[in-house]
């Protein structure tokens, strides 16, 4: 649907800062708020960060040691269910220092392999194949989707940023995946997605005079296809049935459907 990002630069720098972002929302948690409930049902926030970390990692092997990451995705497929959240709850026993010392040294290896990686490399994942560009893309989206999670168990506000043009672009990227992840054919029509970002621009992607069309704030279409938060509570809109049903399923990330959130209470 869309070309591959060429540089991969500008989104390992807004990953790093997206990154450093969240760092200094945990760096100086007591021990008592590493151990917050967050939105995610079992997860606390050592969890959250424990989880990038593991990713990170993940990632990092995906780049530098194929071998390495192939055994990982063995073990994912001999326990789809579970994999991640062991991976999750291993970190989360750590001391919080310890924990935060390894996540910080993970994601800078990672940045520094992807800028290193040559032209046109191409590196496997639990899904399809990715780029550079798409790997930096990746990570800066769990990073602000599980950031969110934090902040919402801390009772901090994160006002979103242009950054999100990542996230977006994944979103819009993962179409037809997404279908797949469902069992659906993806439809053969391109659709016209028109976003509203932070900043006022506006984030256009697909040809203009297509019938199925997606339009609304770009931070409702990224907490959609990061599955943090419900169609209902949103201000997105979708013309045409398979754009309708598009939206019903989006998810930005690998692996297996996720549940995704509740809409929010009435509290009227």
């Amino acid at each position: 649907m869309l070309p591959l990002m060429a540089d991969p630069t500008p989104v390992i720098d807004d990953l790093r800062a997206e990154s450093d972002e969240l760092d200094l929302l945990v760096a100086d948690l007591r021990p008592e708020q590493w151990a917050r409930p967050t939105p995610a049902p079992g997860w606390t926030v050592a969890h959250q960060i424990a989880h990038l970390a593991w990713t990170d990692r993940s990632a990092l092997l995906s780049v530098t040691d194929t071998g390495a990451f192939q055994a990982l995705v063995e073990k994912a497929l001999a326990a789809p269910g579970s994999f991640v959240d062991e991976g999750a709850e291993e970190g989360a026993r750590l001391p919080p220092a310890e924990l935060l010392a390894g996540w910080r040294a993970g994601r800078d290896a990672l940045r520094r392999a992807l800028r290193a990686a040559p032209a046109g490399s191409r590196f496997p994942w639990y899904g399809p194949p990715m780029s550079a560009a798409s790997m930096a893309t990746a990570r800066l989206m769990e990073s602000w989707a599980h950031g969110l999670d934090i902040a919402d168990a801390l009772g901090v506000d994160r006002p979103p940023t242009d950054r999100l043009r990542h996230v977006a672009r994944l979103g819009v990227r993962t179409r037809d995946f997404a279908h797949l992840a469902h069992g659906l054919t993806p439809p053969a029509e391109e659709f016209r997605v028109e976003l509203r970002a932070p900043s006022g621009d506006l984030w256009v992607y697909g040809p203009e005079d297509a019938s199925q069309r997606v339009t609304g704030p770009a931070l409702d279409f990224c907490l959609l296809v990061t599955q943090r938060a419900h169609r209902a509570d949103l201000a997105l809109r979708a013309e045409g049935p398979d754009a309708d049903r598009w939206l019903g399923i989006a998810q930005a990330f690998a692996g297996p459907p996720g549940t995704g959130r509740p809409p929010r209470e009435d509290t009227r």
